[in-house]
């Protein structure tokens, strides 16, 4: 069975697959875009300048400031990884474990609940979601919703043919 080539990149964000409404996609995209821009402009740009609120905030969670530069490169390298269509998932799940070490320090200093510990599963969420969202590999993983799943036809099998 030969796959074709846009079926061989597990990123791939196209719209021309079955299954892919162009709507879901640009939901999807638009999705991701906010995590990207949002963690570039108000954490990983702040880190990387150096700027004085970004120190003194990781400081004020316990973190020798002389790390903000190497936790602003980590954080830059999730991004990059998430906003490549090629290693979308990977990006996904490295900047989920950055997102956990996050929550897990907001705990240690006993921040308030859903202002700040629970930030990071907020933006995880949308961070899956638009992922989700753009990637048909990852609907069939893990379909959310009747509209998610293959629908059947009058023999039982899915509409694309049976399955390996």
């Amino acid at each position: 069975m030969a796959m074709s080539k846009e079926r061989a990149i597990p990123g791939s964000q196209g719209g021309g697959r079955s299954g892919m409404s162009p709507k879901l996609v640009m939901t999807g995209r638009a999705m991701s875009a906010l995590v990207i821009l949002f963690l570039l402009a108000a954490s990983v740009a702040p880190k990387l300048a150096g700027a004085t609120v970004a120190t003194e905030a990781l400081q004020s969670l316990g973190w020798d400031p002389r790390h903000t530069l190497l936790i602003g490169l980590i954080e830059l390298g999730c991004v990059v990884l998430y906003a490549i269509p090629r290693t979308s998932l990977l990006g996904a799940v490295v900047t989920t474990g950055l997102l956990g070490g996050a929550i897990a320090t907001q705990v240690r200093v006993d921040s308030p609940l859903f202002s700040h510990t629970l930030f990071g599963l907020y933006l995880g969420l949308l961070l899956w979601g638009g992922l989700w969202l753009r990637n048909p590999d990852l609907r069939a993983i893990f379909p959310v919703g009747s509209w998610a799943r293959p629908s059947l036809n009058n023999t039982g099998q899915s509409e694309g043919g049976t399955h390996g």
